[in-house]
């Protein structure tokens, strides 16, 4: 075992860093076992309770994890080679697809809004011992959960999407605990699980949303929490339905020590409504970030969920940033009352080209994803291959390995900037380098 490798070390975190300093250079490989904890004690001459030590270390990084009989081994995908290295750096002259960011022209502009916040933090500053939450900015997100049938609760906000997600796990979960996550999801949601050193669960989904067995089954399994995408989910396009959202909850309420985490990120960038899983009972958090529909720089996100939750995530924000800028939030407070953002027609952009592409490669015998939002998720035999020879023809598309754990292989396509001449293009690349349509099948 480990034959080319040699652990060293003789205090825990000398030998914690032994390990992953391998894993980043290769020389410990996804899925490699671990020697027993009293074997490699042995052989490096130390106490065994250093060597359990070393171990929790790399499982609290995200680097390693321990199956029962089966002994601690490098995770399959361990944190110290992240999702985003899965990627196609596109060269001069090839046509990048695969970010996953907003079209520019679709953003609202920016200045108006930070002058106008500016002027009022000027007339009255935020100083320390003040709320961390612009009242108004609260009303309003308040009023838009109430509309959209979201359960009574307080109003937080964090630094983005993923920073409301972590501080809400790390309020309900220890190290070692299972996150039902969807599968294909999210990169950065799959690879913060594991640094959190908690264990992720895939979840299979559709384009209504995780499958309700697939959700039972992770649960049963002991599962204690479930990140749940609402709408434009990434990166199949998902959007949970009524009948979906129905059978959901019938799930969750067999479960009611299961934290519920709920993304809506797509709010602003998809017409279709919100079904909402949350009740008012048990632990859970909504949350809503503006990234998608006014920019990805801002870094903030609304969100809110049961008092407990809320009161633990706050308390736990005070004592590290203590508050997310109040003049971005009142920045984001312009942008809500001025009209600058227009939701319905960024959604139908989005839509627009979006269908407009999975009709194209319908027509060319490619099946492809992409209920709401900007992406469509093609399914493909030969991942690695699909994307070399995209690459070749002038298409940089994103790998489906980014965003998979145990789900079959695909490409994401990102629709946001491709313009309507650009299409038919595509989708006749996709369709050169799926190859011949019986080959297409997907199980």
């Amino acid at each position: 075992m480990l034959e080319e490798y040699r652990i060293t070390g003789r205090r825990a975190a000398d030998i914690a860093g032994s390990i992953e300093r391998a894993v980043g250079t290769g020389e410990l490989e996804p899925g490699r076992p671990l020697p027993p904890v009293r074997e490699l004690a042995e052989r490096l001459g130390v106490n065994p309770h250093t060597v359990a030590a070393a171990y929790r270390v790399l499982r609290e990084r995200g680097v390693v994890e321990t199956a029962g009989r089966r002994g601690t081994r490098i995770r399959p995908r361990p944190q110290t080679t992240a999702r985003d290295l899965i990627r196609v750096d596109a060269p001069p002259g090839v046509r990048d697809v695969s970010q996953g960011n907003p079209d520019p022209a679709l953003l609202p502009p920016l200045a108006g809004a930070f002058a106008a916040a500016a002027a009022l933090a000027d007339a009255h500053p935020v100083l320390y011992g003040e709320s961390p939450v612009e009242p108004e900015l609260a009303r309003r997100a308040r009023s838009a959960f109430d509309a959209d049938g979201v359960p009574p609760g307080p109003v937080a906000v964090a630094s983005g999407s993923l920073d409301a997600i972590e501080r809400v796990l790390a309020a309900h979960l220890r190290a070692g605990d299972a996150v039902a996550v969807e599968d294909p999801g999210w990169a950065a949601l799959l690879d913060l699980v594991p640094a959190l050193g908690l264990r992720t669960v895939p979840v299979r989904v559709d384009d209504e949303g995780p499958l309700p067995d697939a959700v039972a089954r992770a649960l049963r399994g002991g599962a204690r929490a479930l990140v749940v995408t609402d709408r434009a989910q990434n990166p199949l396009g998902g959007a949970v339905g009524g009948e979906r959202a129905h059978a959901l909850r019938a799930v969750l309420a067999d479960h009611p020590q299961v934290l519920l985490i709920e993304d809506d990120h797509g709010h602003g960038i998809t017409g279709l409504p919100l079904h909402p899983l949350a009740t008012a009972a048990g632990n859970w958090a909504l949350v809503r970030s503006v990234a998608k529909a006014y920019g990805p720089d801002l870094r903030l996100a609304v969100l809110t969920g049961d008092a407990v939750t809320l009161d633990r995530l706050s308390g736990r924000q005070r004592l590290g940033p203590g508050w997310v800028s109040r003049l971005q939030q009142r920045a984001v407070v312009h942008l809500w009352s001025s009209g600058a953002v227009r939701p319905s027609a960024v959604a139908a952009a989005y839509d627009t080209r979006r269908t407009a592409l999975i009709a194209a490669l319908a027509e060319r015998g490619v099946p492809a994803l992409g209920r709401t939002g900007m992406n469509v998720w093609v399914p493909v035999r030969d991942e690695t291959g699909a994307v070399a020879r995209l690459l070749h023809a002038g298409w940089a598309v994103a790998p489906g390995a980014a965003f998979r754990i145990e789900a079959p292989p695909g490409i994401r396509i990102t629709v946001s900037g491709l313009g309507e001449d650009e299409t038919g293009r595509l989708a006749d690349a996709v369709a050169a380098a799926l190859g011949p349509a019986p080959a297409r099948r997907y199980d």
